[in-house]
């Protein structure tokens, strides 16, 4: 975890938070560049409040001292608060100053990744189909009620 702390007044905080750790706490952020289904858009301090969700990408960020850091994310959701903090919720981050790696094989590993999970969930479906179905057949009576014709 990298965690800088400033008095800056005009940087931002930067927190990326996966489900188990926090991935990265920055405080002396000066731009933060991110891409949702729209496409790539920018963060400077004092925007307004902002949510989106974003899609996997390389997160860019500068610090206070002008030098630019990455961060591969697996999705997520992003908000901005008061114009002072970026939070990054997502399911997977890494964090590495070398662009090219985290753009060639993490961005890769993370898409197939999904595509796995695409795969595994369509299995689960189909299972569940297929035992609502027999279950269907064991309750559906096979045999027509009978019909009762009144005396004469």
């Amino acid at each position: 975890m990298r965690a800088r702390r400033s008095n800056d007044p005009v940087a931002m905080k930067l927190i990326v938070t996966t489900p188990t750790a926090i991935a990265l706490d920055e405080s002396s952020v000066r731009y933060v560049r991110a891409e949702d289904a729209t496409g790539g858009f920018g963060i400077e301090p004092r925007h307004a409040d902002f949510l989106t969700t974003l899609s996997i990408c390389v997160v860019r960020w500068r610090n206070g001292g002008g030098v630019e850091h990455y961060l591969a994310v697996r999705g997520g959701v992003l908000r901005v608060r008061e114009g002072k903090v970026v939070e990054i919720a997502t399911r997977e981050a890494v964090v590495d100053d070398d662009l090219g790696h985290l753009r060639s094989e993490i961005l890769a590993m993370m898409a197939e990744g999904i595509e796995v999970e695409r795969s595994a969930r369509s299995v689960a479906l189909s299972l569940e189909q297929a035992a609502i179905r027999q279950i269907y057949r064991y309750l559906r009576p096979t045999d027509q009620p009978l019909k009762v014709r009144p005396l004469k």
